[in-house]
């Protein structure tokens, strides 16, 4: 009988049961393909297939050869498929950009909110205030200076320790990159913008390390919203 065209969801959703019921887990090594196969009654390629969605999805890493390392071993990186997953999903408008700035809006109140009723030692955040310092160069070509601010808004979410938090932020900044680089063109006075920027992102991480989460996720809210609105076209 023909394999059907889909069977490669068989093998994935076997695997998702293994992990969801502790069967598998980070560090094991995924069943071999031939036993796989076997197993669920699909063809190889099916087996192929479902392995290479769950690399792109960082679920799996996969390696050649036949030492300790090769085969296809669970790791587990959170940010890697939903960045892949939202900047496709953007590109191909199957959600506006507007959708994904409210959303990313709703987990950066979170983040900073959780990080403002920390204690002190969470709200220390150095890193962050090094990424302001680094800002504050006037030489900063603008794609730099945004690839900086973007690193920033993803400290604040390392700094949570919640990898939930930190997956989602990572995925919404990848799938608008092209968007506000783009975006730059119709800024009319970036020496301006890049002055108002710097001073709301002071004023951010002045409330947050201060415990003020209120004023932390009101400050985050107006910065997200401001830069956007300048973006319009």
């Amino acid at each position: 009988m023909a394999e059907t065209p889909r069977a490669w969801r068989t093998v994935l959703d076997h695997l998702e049961r293994e992990l969801g019921e502790g069967r598998l887990g980070p560090g094991d090594r995924l069943p071999g393909e031939r036993d796989l196969a076997a197993r669920l009654g699909v063809g190889r390629s099916s087996v192929r297939e479902a392995v290479r969605v769950l690399d792109v999805m960082g679920v799996v890493r996969t390696a050649t050869g036949s030492g300790p390392s090769s085969g296809a071993i669970i790791v587990a990186r959170p940010g890697a498929g939903m960045s892949t997953m939202l900047r496709l999903q953007t590109a191909a408008q199957a959600f506006g950009v507007d959708d994904v700035v409210a959303t990313r809006v709703a987990i950066e109140t979170a983040v900073v909110g959780t990080l403002a009723s920390s204690s002190d030692e969470v709200r220390s955040l150095e890193s962050s205030r090094e990424l302001l310092a680094r800002m504050e160069d006037n030489l900063l070509t603008p794609a730099e200076f945004l690839a900086l601010d973007a690193r920033f808004h993803l400290t604040l979410a390392e700094a949570t320790g919640n990898q939930v938090m930190l997956a989602v932020m990572g995925g919404l900044r990848t799938a608008i990159e092209a968007y506000v680089q783009q975006g730059i063109t119709r800024i009319d006075d970036w020496s301006a913008t890049v002055a108002r920027l710097r001073a709301e992102h002071a004023a951010l991480l002045d409330a947050v390390t201060a415990g003020h989460a209120d004023l932390a996720r009101t400050c985050v809210r107006d910065h997200i919203h401001g830069y956007f609105a300048q973006l319009r076209p």
